[in-house]
């Protein structure tokens, strides 16, 4: 598959003609993109990632704190957020730190379409085509230093801006965190853009984390650092609520949230009488993941 750099993103109305032929033709999008990530299209075999949900839908339903609790929050209350300028920075145990400008990672790193699907704790799930690199691009570029065994995400702290900051629902600024080896898996994705275009305010703009195979609160929003630490990060959520959200927060149908069953959910932008669907093991790419598991009680690291 070709890789896109951000100014050659594919336009709208050139993206929708393209996705009505590979569906003319009957191709699912498991067969058409992310043939760079090893091992994804067997994943599609388990979850259709052909019923792409609409724009609209990926737009103007989300879960971001900073701008509110309410799902349509995000969007009525992020369209002045400012991301320009914004920098990255990558430290900790690392030989070369770096900072970085929000455009020289769109112009150093090619993005590509990246179909994936998002799966909520609330037990709402998504098919979103994100335009992203994976994670390890960026971090190959620092030497991380053999002490490191983890990587912890910090989001944007703006409260004149980000109005939902001005209550401690969260301990802010947002962070979030992934072991070593899950944040090098190929899957683990810097999102850059969705549908063929820059990345809204409302989904984490300018630049955010997403990992399929865990919940989507896992994915931090707004990055500005990057850390490789020596211990593990305790994320906001676990802080909120450690009884609720554990570090690993992987999808698993077979443990139950303390206030509601995993083992279902309900696709955004089905028909309102079509039934639930069976929650996936690993949200359904566990032929590339589960190994980062092995031999680990998943009931009790949650």
């Amino acid at each position: 598959m070709k890789k896109f750099k951000y100014s050659e993103i594919t336009p709208e109305k050139i993206y929708n003609k393209r996705r009505k032929f590979i569906k003319t033709f009957g191709l699912g999008i498991g067969s058409y993109a992310l043939t760079t990530v090893s091992g994804l299209n067997k994943s599609s075999a388990n979850t259709d990632l052909s019923k792409l949900t609409s724009y609209e839908d990926v737009t103007t339903y989300n879960n971001y704190y900073e701008f509110g609790t309410g799902k349509s929050d995000p969007y009525i209350k992020s369209q002045s957020f400012k991301t320009r300028p914004w920098n990255i920075s990558i430290e900790g145990e690392v030989e070369e730190p770096i900072n970085l400008s929000i455009e020289e990672i769109l112009n150093s790193f090619n993005s590509e379409e990246r179909v994936q699907r998002l799966r909520c704790v609330e037990g709402w799930s998504m098919i979103i085509p994100w335009m992203g690199f994976s994670l390890s691009e960026i971090l190959n570029k620092v030497k991380i230093k053999p002490e490191a065994k983890f990587v912890k995400f910090t989001s944007v702290f703006d409260p004149e801006q980000m109005i939902g900051q001005r209550r401690a629902v969260l301990n802010w600024p947002y962070v979030e965190g992934l072991r070593l080896d899950e944040a090098m898996h190929p899957l683990t994705t810097v999102v850059t853009g969705v549908y063929g275009k820059t990345l809204p305010n409302q989904n984490g703009a300018p630049l955010r984390i997403f990992i399929p195979w865990k919940y989507g609160f896992k994915s931090g929003k707004a990055i500005v650092k990057i850390e490789l630490v020596k211990k593990m990060p305790t994320s906001s959520w676990m802080w909120a609520s450690p009884r609720e959200y554990g570090f690993y927060s992987n999808v698993n149908p077979n443990v139950n949230h303390p206030r509601w069953s995993q083992a279902t959910e309900r696709v955004i932008g089905a028909d309102i009488f079509a039934p639930r669907i069976k929650t996936l093991m690993f949200n359904g790419y566990g032929d590339e993941v589960a190994h980062l598991y092995s031999g680990m009680d998943l009931k009790k690291y949650f």
